[in-house]
């Protein structure tokens, strides 16, 4: 079955959809979806994103981890937070059956791991910590899940802890947030280089797994070894920039002697051009 990753949809289903038939056309439903998390927020049509998307869920063909506006929809379900000017998860929210949705959001993970070309991986939403290793970004990403998913009122609970205070909701926001990282401190700030960048922190302990990423949509596609980063900003089409719903799609088997499913260059991508522009931002 071949393994479709796909970044930042963030409301955009009418792409979503353009690149779920392309998907169709060329695998029949011999394919499996990985959605990076943002499928929701700030676009027009979030539920219809998420109704394909739990659909292949509950089908087995997809795998979906939580990104910050995930975080942000289940943080307003449960009455912790406002919606902003900029949100348009009203068309979840506003519904007879929206604690339906967040409780089964609630229930996604934060770290997707796998193993391609026989290369182990993990797929989450903005980082992971330096020095991490696959089993420890696993084992951090399930302890908040876990919380997480439990009853709404210990997710309440849980969401309202001040990270500084607590290491596995500290964990949470590291896993959806995260751009810098030095050592242990992280921050969700865009760093002034790339030198301040949570994976150039984590590349340096040379780690044997890939991470496949979005959330970062001003860097575009990041393709280096051990990384592959594909929010490409489909949300941000015709505010200074060309939007792309951006899909990794590498082989199954190993693309040649001594090469790995994770090294560079690489250029197994479809990027599905924005419709039109989406978000106007007040």
């Amino acid at each position: 079955m071949q393994r479709i990753f796909i970044g930042d949809v963030q409301g955009c289903a009418e792409e979503l959809e353009t690149l779920h038939s392309r998907a169709r056309d060329a695998f029949s439903d011999d394919f499996a979806i990985w959605v990076t998390g943002d499928l929701v927020n700030r676009g027009p049509d979030n539920r219809r994103a998420l109704e394909r998307v739990r659909g292949l869920v509950e089908a087995g063909r997809a795998e979906y981890v939580l990104g910050n506006h995930e975080i942000h929809l289940i943080s307003a379900g449960l009455g912790l937070r406002d919606l902003g000017e900029n949100d348009s998860i009203e068309d979840v929210l506003g519904a007879s059956d929206a604690m339906e949705w967040v409780d089964w959001l609630r229930e996604r993970p934060l770290v997707a791991p796998g193993v391609i070309a026989e290369q182990p991986f993990a797929m989450v939403h903005a980082s992971a910590g330096p020095g991490w290793s696959l089993s420890e970004l696993v084992t951090r990403g399930r302890a908040a899940s876990e919380r997480l998913a439990g009853g709404r009122d210990a997710a309440r609970a849980f969401l309202a802890l001040d990270p500084s205070e607590d290491p596995v909701r500290d964990d949470l926001a590291r896993l959806t947030r995260a751009r810098a990282a030095t050592g242990s401190d992280w921050s969700s700030r865009e760093p002034g280089s790339l030198e301040g960048a949570w994976h150039r922190a984590w590349a340096a302990h040379e780690p044997e797994f890939g991470i496949v990423y979005g959330h970062w949509a001003r860097q575009g596609l990041h393709v280096d070894n051990g990384l592959r980063g594909l929010d490409t900003g489909c949300i941000h089409h015709g505010r200074g920039r060309d939007g792309f719903l951006t899909a990794w799609l590498p082989e199954s088997s190993p693309r040649a002697a001594g090469v790995r499913a994770f090294d560079a260059p690489d250029d197994r991508f479809w990027q599905i051009p924005a419709k039109r522009r989406h978000y106007f931002p007040i």
